[in-house]
């Protein structure tokens, strides 16, 4: 399995080894745009992979603070007492950057930054560049893809 990430499409392409497409999913990357410098919130480019999957078995919506469930499943009335926050919803994709000097070590490394594949609410837009870095999702989406890549899954962050 492999994971193709393209920033101007807006697309996750979830491929087997031999190249044919599996599944096709809508995202929303860094609002920021394509960079991998530490703090600037944008989208790391390159080869990737996932180095862990944190959620397995939570409900859809369920709720991560520091990459732990907190307890909580969304809903419209929790965001409302929150706003402005980053929600990570249903399941992590840990990304951890291959590529040294590029997106991996110092200050451009994707693991660091806690660049994910992740959840988020169904209000927030697919399609468009919106989040905070990482590659949003939509939670039945992520909790798909989740249960498809194994830990060490290639992941293609593409920028053309």
């Amino acid at each position: 399995m492999k994971i193709e990430v393209s920033i101007p499409l807006q697309i996750l392409r979830l491929s087997d080894d031999a190249g044919h497409l599996l599944k096709e999913y809508p995202v929303s990357t860094a609002l920021n745009g394509p960079g991998e410098q530490k703090d600037s919130y944008c989208t790391p480019r390159g080869r990737h992979i996932v180095r862990a999957k944190i959620g397995a078995g939570q409900p859809l919506g369920a709720v991560f603070r520091g990459r732990r469930p907190t307890g909580e499943v969304w809903t419209p009335a929790l965001h409302a007492q929150h706003p402005g926050r980053d929600w990570i919803l249903t399941r992590i994709l840990w990304l951890s950057g291959c590529e040294p000097g590029f997106n991996r070590l110092g200050n451009v490394d994707s693991m660091q930054r806690y660049i994910y594949i992740h959840g988020t609410p169904e209000c927030e837009p697919m399609g468009e560049a919106h989040s905070h870095g990482c590659i949003r999702m939509r939670n039945a989406d992520v909790r798909e893809l989740f249960d498809l890549v194994p830990v060490n899954t290639q992941v293609m962050v593409l920028d053309a």
